[in-house]
């Protein structure tokens, strides 16, 4: 007897119907005083969307995704990845306006409305399916005004993500950040061109986003870029900071210049991060792991940058594989990552334009304690 379940692709996926309800963000949980790890899952315990309608109706600025996929990297386990940075939260409340920025003192979800907007339809026997979900459901999110935060699964759905701002803002408007141990600028890898190494020569190639628009930092790993590939990322125009430069200038040096070319020419900006670019002392949880890499503190601080000092639209967190890390500190990381962007969109609406900014009190440009009063 044949399934239901047709092999054309038209008729997939197949949606659930919803419950008829007023539109608008739905929070899942029953109780605020409570430990994040208590209840159903969403990212910080956030309320959750399922439609745009429920975008719109919420007025929502930034809303986090998953794009639960790894099979388009020989190493399984980034499709995990969405949902250890969703369920393994070690704070100890729930209610993210309590929370505080530790280095900037702002409010992020006082100046923000960030919801959850759960997961992309995956499809486990096509790449190509899978990025059509992706790319619709980002799509939902820009349509509104919102900001997406896609967490993968693994580099490949940076494509889907780019591709979606493409078509909104015009690929000659569009500039990429791309922080990773690897350059992913290859072809093809044994014959297949939809991998998570192939990400940034598809962005160049198939959706048409200039070189010079292409900034990279923190690039490592031994044997990629060959000569061949280093020749072409040259000829392309692609701006590409090797760990070498960084140890030669310090992050915060680089971290200029990623602004300073990120800002040529372009008008709005998309960030990716692959946890990789981090040593893996502080991400182990990667399957493709490179020793001499940044620190958790120096990736924090560089992307509260990026979305405080650039116009960003998009952004993704990709390459955990939280069975490879049994401590959960890459998920941990990766997660803390999320919320000091969100809290640099938060400090860019709030209008704050000193760069590279922290608060005077808490960087110890003003002493902490209070004068004492005399009597």
């Amino acid at each position: 007897m044949k399934s239901e379940h047709t092999d054309d692709n038209a008729s997939w996926p197949y949606p659930i119907k919803q419950a008829s309800r007023d539109p608008g963000p739905l929070n899942v949980h029953r109780n605020a005083n409570q430990p994040a790890y208590v209840g159903i899952p969403t990212f910080m315990s956030l309320p959750i969307c399922l439609t745009p309608e429920d975008l719109r109706a919420g007025d929502v600025d930034v809303a986090v995704l998953g794009a639960p996929v790894d099979t388009s990297t020989g190493h399984r386990g980034a499709a995990f990845g969405p949902r250890a940075l969703r369920a393994d939260e070690r704070y100890l409340f729930n209610n993210t306006s309590d929370l505080v920025n530790a280095s900037t003192r702002i409010k992020p979800f006082d100046e923000l409305t960030v919801v959850d907007y759960g997961d992309a339809a995956v499809d486990l026997w096509s790449i190509e399916n899978t990025e059509r979900t992706i790319g619709q459901v980002v799509s939902e999110v820009l349509d509104v005004g919102a900001v997406p935060i896609v967490m993968g699964g693994d580099h490949s759905v940076m494509v889907p993500n780019v591709r979606a701002l493409v078509e909104k803002y015009g690929a000659d408007k569009l500039a990429v950040v791309h922080f990773d141990a690897h350059p992913d600028c290859h072809e093809e890898i044994y014959g297949h061109t939809k991998t998570h190494a192939t990400t940034i020569w598809r962005l160049v190639n198939e959706l048409g986003v200039p070189g010079h628009n292409i900034v990279q930092a923190g690039i490592r790993t031994p044997g990629s870029p060959d000569n061949h590939l280093f020749h072409w990322m040259r000829k392309a125009g692609i701006h590409t900071h090797f760990m070498a430069e960084i140890e030669r200038l310090g992050l915060p040096a680089v971290v200029d210049k990623v602004i300073a070319e990120a800002s040529d020419g372009a008008e709005v900006v998309y960030v990716s991060l692959d946890i990789d670019v981090v040593d893996p002392a502080y991400a182990p949880g990667t399957g493709t792991p490179e020793p001499g890499g940044l620190s958790g503190r120096e990736i924090l601080t560089a992307f509260r940058r990026l979305c405080h000092e650039l116009p960003v639209v998009g952004m993704d967190v990709v390459e955990v594989a939280p069975h490879l890390d049994p401590g959960y500190h890459t998920a941990l990381l990766a997660r803390r990552v999320i919320l000091e962007s969100i809290s640099g969109l938060a400090m860019r609406k709030a209008g704050i334009s000193t760069r590279d900014y922290r608060h005077p009190v808490v960087s110890g440009e003003i002493p902490f304690a209070m004068p004492a009063r005399r009597s």
